[in-house]
């Protein structure tokens, strides 16, 4: 199993980024205590028709998610025991390409930038701080977002790119033997010509 780690959010999650083989299956493992809410977001970036099978059980093998072929997808749940809870990515039906495959898994609620413990609102600058730092995680997930599509989009444009030259080349080629034949042809008609002039003489 290769697997790239990202970014690390604490205790809150992870982001991965890693490849899939062909007629393969990975599965990731987290501990989650009871009555916990995690997400899961994940895209095939790269790979095929860009698709993969997902499935998510729980510490009983019950299976809460379970879609295939999907090329991206989002999923949530509130854990109803405390175990190790699983999620699988499966190329199983590919025979040939692999893929690479992202993944964020959020879990748990997140700490308050500014908890409140007194009775008073909160003063002008906390209030700035509470909205720019709501502002920079939106920012944030939309800059993991235009990763994703930029990362998605340029493969796309290398597989093109590659298909084009091919196509290209086999072009070339084809005009080369195309134009050798019709030189080999005319130079064929003069000798016979030439052939039977001196016969005839």
């Amino acid at each position: 199993m290769r697997a790239l780690v990202l970014v690390v959010f604490g205790v809150f999650g992870t982001e991965l980024t890693f490849e899939l083989p062909d007629n393969d299956k990975q599965c990731f493992y987290e501990e989650l205590e009871k009555d916990v809410r995690f997400d899961i977001d994940f895209q095939v970036i790269s790979g095929g028709n860009y698709d993969v099978d997902c499935f998510v059980t729980d510490p009983q093998n019950n299976v809460l998610y379970n879609e295939r072929k999907k090329q991206y997808d989002s999923f949530s749940h509130t854990t109803a025991m405390k175990g190790d809870y699983k999620v699988c990515f499966s190329n199983e039906f590919s025979t040939f390409t692999h893929k690479t495959v992202y993944m964020e898994f959020r879990y748990g609620d997140e700490v308050p930038l500014m908890p409140i413990t007194r009775s008073t609102a909160l003063t002008q600058l906390e209030s700035s701080c509470v909205s720019i730092h709501e502002i920079l995680k939106v920012v944030a997930d939309s800059q993991t977002r235009y990763r994703l599509r930029e990362a998605h989009d340029r493969t796309k444009a290398e597989h093109l790119l590659e298909r084009v030259t091919y196509w290209s080349f086999g072009q070339t080629v084809m005009l080369f033997v195309i134009g050798i034949s019709q030189v080999m042809l005319l130079r064929s008609f003069f000798t016979e010509k030439k052939g039977s002039v001196a016969a005839t003489t």
